[in-house]
């Protein structure tokens, strides 16, 4: 059995209904993995980068598991990033820890799908938005292995009770298309 590393990068689940809903169905689906959320572990941003490596070296899979938030990670999960893929552990002449372990992309985003194109809203596509993610995979030597995403799940609708209810549906959907993923790998 792979070991599979889930990384939850919303900076306040307690906030969240859509990624906290993917969680909890892949916690059903997938019990096995280990489920780090950085919101409870670091809500000071003060990452201890011994701990979060040593998570890591164990992985096979890594999984990155956010909202996006201005077309980006969430601050709470760069900054994850940021302190725990260090020179010397995952790049640089001497980084190899991470070389060949798998990555998968999680996301949601507020706005829906269709605006992630050179036709919609945001002017660009899903695949544009990700190229930090794939220079930091690529310098790590980490074999990114795609993505699974949910678009359409914001916040600003939770009021609506049809709403929530698609949004559920749309996150257990999410859940399951990751675990499809991650089984397959």
């Amino acid at each position: 059995m792979k070991n599979i590393l889930v990384v939850s990068g919303h900076p306040d689940m307690n906030d969240s209904f859509a990624n906290k809903t993917i969680l909890e169905e892949m916690i059903k689906l997938m019990p096995e993995a280990e489920y780090v959320y950085l919101d409870k572990l670091y809500p000071d941003f003060h990452i201890k980068a011994e701990v979060e490596q040593q998570r890591l070296l164990k992985a096979d899979i890594i999984v990155l598991q956010y909202p996006v938030f201005w077309y980006s990670m969430p601050s709470l999960l760069h900054r994850w990033i940021e302190q725990t893929f260090l020179h010397g552990f995952s790049h640089g002449s001497t980084g190899d820890k991470l070389k060949g372990k798998k990555l998968v992309l999680s996301f949601t985003t507020g706005a829906p799908e269709e605006m992630y194109s050179h036709e919609g809203a945001m002017n660009c596509t899903m695949d544009e938005l990700l190229l930090g993610a794939k220079l930091m995979a690529n310098l790590c030597q980490l074999q990114l292995c795609g993505y699974v995403y949910t678009g359409g799940v914001s916040y600003a609708i939770r009021n609506d009770a049809e709403k929530l209810d698609e949004m559920r549906t749309k996150s257990v959907e999410h859940a399951h298309r990751l675990v499809k993923k991650l089984k397959a790998l």
